[in-house]
């Protein structure tokens, strides 16, 4: 395989890509993260407090954080992509905490070949079960599925199926480890509403793309590279916006100890550098757990750009675990 590969027709169904370097998640990456991202979960901020909850010596270190170094790090096995088209079963299998190395291996489960269309290059979905250690034990575990280039003009001829959404059931996203943290120490979170739509009032301007990809280590052309995208300019990584969903979140529920895993999410929108994003949370459901409570939120994000009416961009399912 050439080094400016892999392409969708160099791929096959059940084809490995080790893990690259592992990293090992020091204070000056979480305070590199916190610079780009901004968000305000008390954990990841303040020793003290998390190990007042946690029983940790280290800081928590952010979910966000956690899944783009994990994404980053599968885009060995995507350097062509074309746009990443969803994540699903997002499972944190335990919180990671600074100091932890981690490692990341990408399998491709299944292809399929985009249908053809006069005057865009051939082009292909690949789906990606992607699993991440800490310190050797699993952490993280979940597929995406990328569009992918190829090198040469004709379609392999893969039609695979690449699977649905599983059903959601909240009850599963509860480790053991989070069970034991004492959620009396974190403030309290304004009591939700079921299917009640709490818009934040703050927007927030994507900027810094190129130091969360440079951080993450996301070797992606389409991020780095104009003429790598199908666009004007650079597309911004799909995480970048997720990584102010996951601030505007912090701010609207301030008590939330970590999140636990993603349903879905899915990137219904380019995001460019300078957009202006605004957020809305809907919480669809809820459980108590013996020391807090499960709540599942329907996170969208909007791009408002001059002389045209704001456009959905993302829509984002993640899986709260708060006081």
């Amino acid at each position: 395989m050439e080094s400016d590969g892999p392409f969708y027709d160099e791929m096959t169904p059940g084809m490995v890509f080790p893990s690259p370097p592992a990293v090992s998640v020091d204070s000056g990456v979480a305070a590199s993260y916190q610079s780009i991202a901004g968000e305000a979960f008390p954990l990841v901020l303040d020793q003290q407090l998390c190990s007042a909850v946690t029983g940790s010596s280290s800081r928590l270190v952010s979910p966000g954080l956690l899944l783009h170094l994990s994404i980053g790090a599968s885009t060995v096995a995507t350097k062509n992509v074309i746009a990443n088209l969803f994540y699903r079963d997002v499972r944190i299998l335990r919180q990671v905490f600074i100091g932890e190395t981690i490692e990341t291996v990408t399998r491709v489960v299944s292809m399929s070949d985009s249908t053809p269309r006069e005057g865009r290059e051939p082009r292909g979905k690949v789906l990606l079960n992607i699993t991440t250690t800490a310190d050797g034990e699993p952490v993280l575990d979940y597929q995406r599925c990328p569009l992918v280039r190829l090198r040469n003009k004709e379609l392999p001829g893969y039609n695979d199926d690449l699977g649905q959404n599983p059903k959601f059931e909240i009850e599963t996203y509860l480790d053991e480890s989070i069970s034991q943290w004492d959620l009396h120490h974190l403030p309290n979170s304004p009591q939700m509403v079921i299917g009640a739509v709490i818009e934040d009032p703050l927007r927030d301007i994507v900027t810094q793309p190129a130091s969360l990809i440079r951080l993450t280590h996301n070797l992606a052309a389409v991020h780095r590279d104009v003429d790598a995208s199908p666009y004007e300019k650079p597309l911004v990584y799909g995480g970048h916006t997720v990584a102010l969903a996951q601030a505007s979140l912090s701010r609207i529920f301030p008590g939330v100890a970590s999140i636990v895993g993603w349903h879905t999410c899915d990137h219904v929108g380019p995001v460019f550098e300078e957009d202006l994003l605004s957020f809305e949370h809907r919480p669809l459901e809820e459980i108590p757990t013996k020391n807090g409570r499960l709540v599942a939120v329907q996170v969208k994000a909007f791009a408002h750009r001059k002389n045209t009416e704001p456009t959905e961009v993302l829509d984002w399912i993640p899986v709260l675990f708060l006081r």
